[in-house]
């Protein structure tokens, strides 16, 4: 895996510098950017890390970018850095994912644990993420009829009451199970109701 960094996203050269200063010298990686849009432009949301994110910025702001990157479902913790006046909009920002917030003035050490507890939850955020769209692809794999099979399975219903509703019979349910089971990797129903929910609870899930 590579080496997580963290980006450090303000429009001020001054605050980048001092953040730099700060992780470099902790072994922290760390990338700087001048605006949202050059983040965005240079990002590679599969590499793992966190970012550093300033709330107020001309143009996109710091709120702004969180939403896009919200709407782009990257997995990266976002650290907002507020000012005091600034921490009611850190705080909804938290509610709409943000990692945490650090106010200025920030305490160094205090800053540099959070970065480093960033990375170990981005570690877990990427992990799961991995396991959801393995089980998502492996989803895309069913067939029209399997995927009401699969619908039915996940809901309760008897080989019996399938065939029945479906118009096929209790064999072929039988074989379309099979394939579901085969398919989306599943060792139980207990399992593949556990994937299904997990499609569900993610709104990942295809129409």
């Amino acid at each position: 895996m590579s080496t997580p960094c963290a980006y450090v996203v303000d429009d001020i050269e001054l605050n980048r510098e001092m953040l730099i200063g700060l992780l470099s010298p902790a072994g922290i990686e760390t990338r700087s950017f001048a605006s949202a849009q050059q983040f965005l432009d240079a990002f590679d949301p599969s590499l793992p890390g966190c970012i550093l994110l300033d709330i107020r910025m001309p143009g996109m702001s710091g709120l702004d970018l969180q939403k896009t990157l919200n709407e782009r479902q990257v997995v990266l913790p976002v650290v907002m850095i507020t000012a005091h006046a600034d921490v009611p909009i850190a705080i909804e920002a938290m509610r709409d994912g943000a990692y945490d917030f650090i106010e200025k003035p920030y305490d160094n050490q205090h800053l540099v644990d959070v970065v480093k507890r960033a990375f170990v939850d981005c570690e877990e955020r990427q992990r799961v993420q991995a396991e959801l769209d393995s089980v998502r692809s492996c989803y895309e794999t069913l067939s029209a009829r399997e995927l009401q099979v699969l619908e039915a399975m996940v809901a309760g219903r008897l080989n019996k009451q399938i065939a029945h509703d479906l118009g096929i019979s209790q064999r072929t349910v039988e074989v379309h199970r099979a394939n579901v089971m085969e398919k989306m990797r599943a060792s139980s129903l207990a399992e593949l109701v556990r994937m299904s929910v997990r499609l569900n609870d993610s709104g990942e899930r295809p129409a």
